[in-house]
C-alpha cells in the first residue's frame, strides 16, 4: 500500500481528548508548541524533538504523534507561534509607511526573542494562521496606494528580505559574543580592529576605507542601525508609489547655485 501524502497540519482536525478516571491527561497542539518553543529558545531548535517535549510534559513521545504526526508539522506550528509575538492593530492605519515600519520593528523583537525563528522561517515554506494575519496586514498597509497587487506583493518581499537579513546579521553579532565572550564593541576594536588598521593603511582598497572612516553609521546601536537601513527600504517603497512619483516629478526642480 503506497504511502499516504502528506497534509497540511492546518488542514488536520485538532485532537481533542478529556482526562477522565485512570486516564491521563489529554494535551493540545498549543501546549506541545509551547513547551517546543521554550526548548528552542533556550537551546536551539535540535534541542527540541518529541522525546524532550514529552519529557518536558511528561508523557511519552509516542502520544505526542497523535496531535502532531510530523516533524515538518512541530516546525510549521513553532513557527507559527513565535509569529503571534508580532503585534499589530487589527487593520492598517492608513499611514503605509507607519505601518510597515511597525510590522519590520516588530518582527526584528520576535525574531531576537526566538533566535531560530528566522532560519526556519526563510528554509522552509509555511503559510500559517498568524503568518497570514502578518502579510495581510502587510498588503493591506499598501493597498490604496496605486499600486497593483504584484508589485505590493514584490515590495513587501523586499520589505521581509531587509529585516530577515538585519535580524541574521545581529544574531550573527550576538553569537560571536556569547562564543568569544567579547561584547560586539570590544571584539571590533581587540579581535578585528588590528586588522582593518592594517587594511586601511595599505590603501589597497580606497571605498573600504572610506566606508571605515568616513561612516555615520558605524557607531549606531543594532537598533538605530535597523531603522537605518528600513528607513532607506522604505525611501524606495515610496519611489515606486504612484501618487508620490507623480508629486515628485510634478515638483519644481531646484535652482542650482552659483558658486
Amino acid at each position: 500500500m503506497a504511502d499516504e501524502e502528506p497534509t497540511s497540519i492546518w488542514m488536520l482536525p485538532e485532537r481533542q481528548e478529556r482526562s477522565g478516571p485512570g486516564r491521563r491527561p489529554g494535551y493540545s497542539r498549543e501546549q506541545i508548541t509551547r513547551a517546543a518553543v521554550l526548548i528552542a529558545d533556550a537551546e536551539g531548535v535540535e534541542a527540541a524533538t518529541m522525546r524532550r517535549i514529552a519529557g518536558e510534559l511528561g508523557t511519552g513521545a509516542m502520544s505526542l504523534y497523535r496531535y502532531v504526526p510530523r516533524r515538518d508539522d512541530l516546525l510549521d506550528l513553532m513557527i507559527d507561534l513565535a509569529m503571534s509575538d508580532v503585534e499589530l492593530p487589527d487593520t492598517p492605519s492608513g499611514d503605509w509607511r507607519a505601518d510597515l515600519a511597525l510590522l519590520a520593528r516588530q518582527t526584528r523583537a520576535a525574531g531576537l526573542r526566538h533566535p531560530w525563528l528566522i532560519t526556519l522561517l526563510t528554509s522552509r515554506p509555511t503559510l500559517g494562521p498568524q503568518l497570514l494575519r502578518v502579510h495581510e496586514f502587510a498588503l493591506g498597509a499598501l493597498d490604496g496606494t496605486g499600486l497593483g497587487i504584484d508589485d505590493s506583493t514584490g515590495l513587501v518581499g523586499m520589505l521581509d528580505d531587509y529585516t530577515h537579513g538585519a535580524i541574521r546579521r545581529e544574531l550573527g553579532w550576538l553569537e560571536e559574543a556569547r562564543r568569544t565572550g567579547l561584547d560586539p564593541e570590544r571584539w571590533k576594536r581587540d579581535y578585528m580592529g588590528p586588522y582593518v588598521r592594517r587594511v586601511v593603511e595599505s590603501g589597497e582598497f580606497p571605498l573600504f576605507n572610506r566606508s571605515v572612516l568616513d561612516s555615520r553609521t558605524a557607531h549606531l546601536t543594532p537598533e538605530e542601525r535597523f531603522r537605518h537601513g528600513l528607513d532607506r527600504v522604505l525611501d524606495a517603497i515610496a519611489a515606486l508609489i504612484p501618487s508620490l512619483r507623480t508629486r515628485s516629478a510634478e515638483r519644481p526642480a531646484r535652482p542650482l547655485r552659483r558658486s
